[in-house]
């Protein structure tokens, strides 16, 4: 699993023109699912993004977790994380997940988020033609990839 995680002030997520999830300061995140991800995946990423110390402290300080500011979280699916580009002009996705994988995987990301922080985390609609809206704060941008830990 590959996500894009960004700090942001407020985030929205709309389908065909309507707002699907909407939050003020929290997460963003970006989630791309590939073939060899399995619910152990799921379960780390998950459970590292709602302890990174990312979010600000009384004094500015990038020290506190999105758990700890009770912020809110969006996670959006997105195959493309999963680009490969070494040959030609246009992205091969060869190695995203199909949807009989990624759906479940997704969800229990999701849910494995929801059980840690004991709320609600707004999402996209797999496989839909979404819009994300964003104010990234800082900015604070981090990818974190569960088959390359560092």
């Amino acid at each position: 699993m590959r996500a894009v995680i960004q700090r942001v002030s407020e985030a929205s997520v709309s389908i065909n023109g309507k707002i699907k999830s909407q939050i003020g300061p929290g997460l963003l995140i970006l989630l791309g699912i590939e073939e060899a991800d399995s619910s152990e995946d799921a379960e780390w990423l998950a459970g590292k993004i709602c302890r990174l110390r990312i979010m600000p402290d009384s004094d500015d300080v990038m020290n506190l977790s999105v758990d700890e500011t009770k912020g809110d979280i969006i996670v959006v699916s997105q195959f493309t994380l999963h680009a490969k580009t070494k040959k030609g002009n246009r992205p091969s996705y060869i190695h995203a997940a199909a949807p009989e994988i990624a759906i479940p995987l997704y969800n229990s990301f999701v849910t494995n988020l929801e059980t840690i922080l004991n709320k609600k985390v707004g999402t996209g609609e797999f496989g839909a033609d979404m819009k994300v809206a964003l104010i990234n704060d800082g900015p604070v941008t981090i990818l974190i990839d569960t088959k390359n830990k560092e």
